[in-house]
């Protein structure tokens, strides 16, 4: 297994890392907002609350 970050050889204490330095990168990312998961819920919160409550009127998942 290689590590994400570097690809060299993963470390067991640190797995699925090779190091504590890759590790700690791939946290900063985390924290950045480097990395995200894609969303279409409305940017606004109001939007976003409308969008849930008519979903559940309507028995959708939202």
């Amino acid at each position: 297994m290689s590590c994400p970050i570097c690809a060299k050889e993963t470390v067991k204490e640190y797995r699925p890392f090779c190091s504590r330095r890759c590790a700690d990168v791939d946290l900063s990312k985390w924290v950045s907002g480097e990395y995200a998961v894609p969303s279409t819920d409305p940017e606004d919160i109001e939007e976003a609350i409308d969008a849930a409550e008519r979903a559940a009127r309507e028995g959708k998942p939202h």
